[in-house]
């Protein structure tokens, strides 16, 4: 098999023309450091993560009343786990692929690569449709399992839907292989308006909200 060099020149990678090394090295080198930046994606994103979980289950002290009108005193979080799920963890476990876009098409004079974009789009698709039908697969057969907050879960069910229409609108019915600034400023706006509606959503502001229970409270249910 004759050895072929790339003529792509990457961001890092080739460091040297190693076009003329036995292929067998060179494989095993560049899939030693395949592994070794899995490794240190792995580690930086457990880091973020639990970084992530501290931030979101910190809590403050209210005071509410029971049912016989006694005050008491409760914990509650201070982050609402919908905006919480929705932002800080999303953004957690997206990072890798939203650096990898950002390095890619900062190097590539804003113009989209071999991997950035597709990589947001396939884990995006990867999310939606494998771990959503690995979860249904995973739950024993006599057995079930009930979403909790699946008012939250359509909205977001919806709003992920409409990402990919609004992606085949804006890449080739609006302005055809060209993302425009005011595009891009309305796609974020979209997230924007997901995460009120969730929280709204979560927080029953669109139908009469039922009276707090102390348990609720107690148990860390209660979020603002």
């Amino acid at each position: 098999m004759s050895s072929r060099y790339c003529n792509k020149t990457g961001l890092i990678l080739p460091i040297l023309d190693e076009s003329q090394w036995n292929q067998g090295v060179r494989g095993f080198l560049y899939l030693a450091g395949l592994l070794y930046s899995f490794l240190g994606v792995a580690i930086i994103a457990d880091i973020f993560m639990c970084a992530i979980e501290v931030i979101t289950s910190q809590t403050r002290r209210i005071t509410i009343s029971d049912k016989d009108g006694n005050m008491k005193q409760v914990d509650v979080r201070v982050w609402n786990d919908t905006v919480a799920n929705l932002t800080l963890m999303a953004l957690g476990s997206s990072a890798p692929e939203i650096l990898l876009s950002v390095f890619e098409i900062v190097g590539n004079n804003f113009k989209a690569g071999d991997l950035g974009p597709g990589t947001i789009v396939g884990s995006a698709a990867f999310n939606l449709l494998f771990i959503t039908a690995t979860c249904i697969v995973a739950v024993p057969s006599p057995e079930g399992r009930r979403i909790k907050a699946i008012k939250v879960f359509a909205v977001t069910a919806t709003f992920s839907v409409w990402a990919y229409i609004w992606l085949y609108l804006v890449l080739v019915v609006i302005s055809k292989d060209i993302v425009e600034l005011w595009e891009a400023i309305v796609t974020f706006c979209f997230f924007i308006v997901m995460i009120m509606i969730s929280y709204f959503v979560d927080r029953n502001f669109f139908i009469k909200a039922r009276p707090t229970r102390v348990a609720d409270a107690e148990n860390g249910h209660l979020s603002f």
